[in-house]
């Protein structure tokens, strides 16, 4: 695993958690 494609998965994991907490901001 080179340092550029686990960079990526780390900032892929920033936006799905971003969008988990955007969604359950709006269903409450």
């Amino acid at each position: 695993m080179s340092y550029a494609h686990g960079n990526t998965a780390a900032a892929v994991l920033v936006l799905f958690i971003l969008l988990v907490i955007i969604t359950s901001a709006f269903v409450f």
